[in-house]
């Protein structure tokens, strides 16, 4: 009997992952410091934006979560994948704990993986999930002083690259991420009051989720939707979290001013929401040395005062001294002193540069979304 042989993901010139799906690879960092680990998920090379995550579970959330769209995500916790992958969620749905459709991370970086996985959920292992999708990963890497150097150099170009063999680098434009992300489809969920029109930047599912379950009816829609006109048959707007550089969408800034002028229910902004709906205010924006990424980010609301841990994911930050005439800061980071969030005090317009939804993270401040919505049914019956 013909024997089975395994089968080889390995390009021409390189060598085929060992047993446990293990090949050479290494990292390299725009500042020159290099990283010899392995490589596991699919076999390529891959460049991208370095970023870190301090988070200790939740990487099936983050490598799904659209902001992370171009980047290569180091996870800072020394074990990784010990709790396996679900099944792929049905066709159609935006079930948990999948954020998005797909793997939106170029890249992983790991000190150890752990393919041997134990969870009562779990149906494959992270590399064979990252295999399946094309993304390649690396681990036996010391993810400490990888995030060290970030902290003092600031985020940074790098690039995972197998040891042996060449290979194209796959590279991903920046400057096109939000349109890579942002849907063609106009999709309605729930059949709830009042309606909301969701702007899909780069959307997190657990958005539609957290609404949904506050039995309202939501519009999902994206850049190249007829926003204006979907505007004037919803309750109220939600400007979603999603990546890159807020500057980057001019016209979509453009567009959300000459739709705050007309809008008079409430806008509610987060993460990227929150950065363009300030930078349509007329506000200022700036990119972070290394940015927020984690579960355990501390907030403070200036309005109560009451403290809150939030669940974080950006590069970039709001100017406080550029808030424009009638806007105010209304959220501030604990650790450095950044804008958190902002509020008009004319008009029904605010947002957070956090992430209220979560997955993962804390739901400290799912509140947010009660209060958005006590603000929409207000201004139904006024």
């Amino acid at each position: 009997m013909a024997s089975i042989q395994p089968v080889s993901h390995a390009k021409p010139g390189l060598r085929a992952p060992d047993r446990r799906g293990h090949f050479p690879a290494r990292l390299t960092l725009e500042s020159g410091l290099e990283f010899d680990g392995y490589g596991f998920g699919a076999v390529g090379a891959v460049a991208g934006e370095v970023v870190f995550n301090t988070g200790m579970s939740g990487y099936v959330e983050s490598l799904t979560d659209p902001s992370y769209r171009g980047q290569l995500l180091a996870l800072t916790y020394p074990l990784v994948g010990n709790y396996g992958v679900p099944a792929p969620r049905a066709p159609g749905t935006i079930d948990g704990p999948y954020e998005s459709s797909r793997i939106q991370a170029s890249g992983m970086i790991v000190q150890n993986y752990v393919p041997q996985y134990s969870h009562a959920a779990a149906t494959r292992s992270l590399g064979d999930w990252l295999t399946a999708e094309g993304v390649p990963a690396i681990g036996g890497i010391d993810t400490r002083t990888l995030t060290r150097h970030l902290r003092e150099h600031g985020t940074m170009r790098g690039w995972i690259v197998p040891l042996e063999g060449g290979d194209e680098v796959a590279e991903t434009d920046m400057t096109a991420v939000i349109a890579d992300v942002s849907p063609d489809e106009v999709v309605s969920y729930g059949f709830g009051e009042p309606n909301i029109l969701l702007i899909d930047v780069g959307a997190k599912d657990n958005i539609v989720r957290s609404l949904l379950s506050r039995k309202v009816s939501v519009t999902r829609a994206g850049i190249r939707s007829n926003l204006r006109e979907l505007a004037r048959r919803a309750d109220a707007i939600v400007i979603s979290n999603g990546p890159g550089d807020p500057k980057d969408a001019g016209p979509l800034i453009g567009e959300l001013r000459a739709l705050m002028a007309d809008f008079h229910n409430p806008i509610f902004g987060i993460c990227l929401g929150h950065q363009l709906l300030a930078l349509a205010a007329g506000a200022d924006s700036y990119k972070l040395d290394y940015g927020h990424r984690g579960v355990n980010q501390p907030v403070q609301d200036l309005l109560t005062r009451r403290c809150y841990m939030t669940s974080q994911n950006h590069g970039y930050a709001i100017r406080d001294e550029s808030l424009p005439e009638n806007w105010e800061p209304w959220f501030v980071n604990l650790n450095d002193g950044t804008n958190e969030g902002i509020r008009c005090v004319t008009r029904p317009f605010f947002s957070v540069q956090f992430h209220p939804e979560a997955a993962p993270g804390p739901s400290d401040t799912a509140f947010l979304f009660d209060e958005f919505l006590r603000r929409v049914r207000a201004t139904r019956r006024g």
